[in-house]
C-alpha cells in the first residue's frame, strides 16, 4: 500500500484547473497502489482552496499557510516536511512554470527519481510513465523502480486527465512545518503577468484560433468579428505569432500554451503535431480548412472543408454579428 501526495497550484487567488486534474490522476495511482490520496495546498487562502479541492476520491487535504504567493524555498521546505510526516511514495505536481521550478529541487532533496511532462501513468507492472518526444511524434514509456528508489516525483501535463468532480469528505488538516529560516533565501516582492492587460488563453472556455490560412494580418479583423459575435478568445498557431500579427502569449502549441477549452475552432490551421500537442485536450474541436487532407481533420469533431473567407462571414451572421 503506497500513498500519493498531489500538490495543488493556484495563481492570483484562484486554483488552476490542473489542480483538479491532478486529483484524477492521483486517485488512479492511489487505487492501483492501494493507498490514500493526500493533497497539499501551500500559501494564499488555503482554507478556501481546500474546500474546492475536497472532491470525490480525495482522502486528506493538508493546508500550509506560508505566504500569499508561490515561493520556491517555502514550497520545497514545506513539501519536504510534509513528505516526512506522511511517508508517501508518489509525489505528483503540475508540469507548469511553478511546478518545474520546485519539482527538481524536491526530487533532489528527497533523493527520488523525477519524471516530467507526463501524459500517462500505469502501475500494472510497476510504475510506468509515458512522455512525448520529437514534437509529439513518439511516445516513450519509462519504467521507474519505485521499490528500489523509495518513491518517485512525477510532474503531470495539464489537459491529459479530466478534472475530478463531485463533493468529497476528505479530512482537512492544517500543517505547520517547522522550517529553518536560514534555508529561505528568496522573497517574493511582487507578481507581474507576462503580457499584462491581455487574456490568458489557457483559462479560456471557447477559443477561435487562426493559422497560416489567414494569409495577411489585415484579415485578422474578420476573425475578430467572429470572436466578438461568439464571446470567444482569439489565439493562433506559430506562423501567425512568428509574423508578429498576434503576441506570443496567444500562441497555442508545443512552443506556446496548452489549452483545454470546451470548444476550439481552428481556422486555416493545418494541424502540425506541434500545434495539436497544445490543443488536443479540447472537448469539441471544429476545423475549417480548404484542404480535405489537412491533419487537423484527423482530430476534429466537426470539419468544414471550405474557404475561411466564405465560411467565417456566414458564422458571424449566424451568431448575430456583422462581418467587416
Amino acid at each position: 500500500m503506497s500513498d500519493v501526495l498531489a500538490v495543488a497550484e493556484h495563481r492570483r487567488g484562484e486554483l488552476r484547473p490542473v489542480s483538479h486534474e491532478l486529483l484524477t490522476v492521483g486517485r488512479e495511482v492511489a487505487d492501483a497502489s492501494g493507498g490514500d490520496l493526500h493533497v497539499a495546498v501551500i500559501s494564499g487562502t488555503v482554507e478556501e482552496y481546500a474546500e474546492d479541492l475536497n472532491r470525490e476520491g480525495v482522502d486528506a487535504i493538508h493546508t500550509i499557510a506560508n505566504g500569499e504567493e508561490f515561493n520556491h524555498d517555502l514550497t520545497v521546505e514545506s513539501l519536504d516536511a510534509l513528505w516526512a510526516d506522511l511517508d508517501a511514495t508518489y509525489l505528483l505536481a503540475p508540469n507548469s512554470v511553478n511546478g518545474l521550478d520546485y519539482v527538481p529541487a524536491i526530487a533532489q532533496r528527497l533523493d527520488l527519481p523525477l519524471v516530467t511532462d507526463t501524459i500517462d501513468v500505469s502501475l500494472d507492472d510497476g510504475l510506468e510513465v509515458t512522455r512525448e518526444r520529437y514534437g509529439s511524434k513518439v511516445e516513450t514509456t519509462i519504467a521507474v523502480d519505485v521499490e528500489a528508489e523509495g518513491g518517485a516525483v512525477v510532474s503531470v501535463r495539464d489537459g491529459e486527465w479530466p478534472p475530478a468532480e463531485g463533493v468529497g469528505d476528505a479530512a482537512i488538516e492544517a500543517f505547520d512545518p517547522q522550517i529553518d529560516e536560514s534555508r529561505i533565501r528568496s522573497t517574493v516582492t511582487g507578481f507581474q503577468e507576462v503580457g499584462a492587460g491581455d487574456v490568458d488563453i489557457s483559462e479560456a472556455d471557447f477559443i477561435v484560433s487562426i493559422g497560416r490560412g489567414i494569409e495577411e494580418e489585415e484579415n485578422i479583423e474578420l476573425i475578430e468579428a467572429l470572436v466578438e459575435a461568439t464571446g470567444a478568445t482569439l489565439s493562433a498557431s506559430r506562423p501567425v505569432v512568428d509574423n508578429e500579427w498576434l503576441p506570443k502569449n496567444r500562441q497555442v502549441g508545443q512552443s506556446g500554451k496548452t489549452v483545454t477549452p470546451d470548444v476550439y475552432i481552428a481556422i486555416g490551421i493545418s494541424g502540425a503535431v506541434q500545434h495539436v500537442a497544445g490543443m488536443k485536450g479540447s472537448d469539441t474541436i471544429v476545423a475549417i480548412n480548404t484542404d480535405p487532407d489537412a491533419p487537423i481533420f484527423d482530430i476534429a469533431d466537426y470539419g468544414i472543408v471550405g474557404d475561411l473567407f466564405d465560411v467565417v462571414p456566414a458564422l458571424i451572421e449566424e451568431f448575430g454579428g456583422e462581418a467587416p
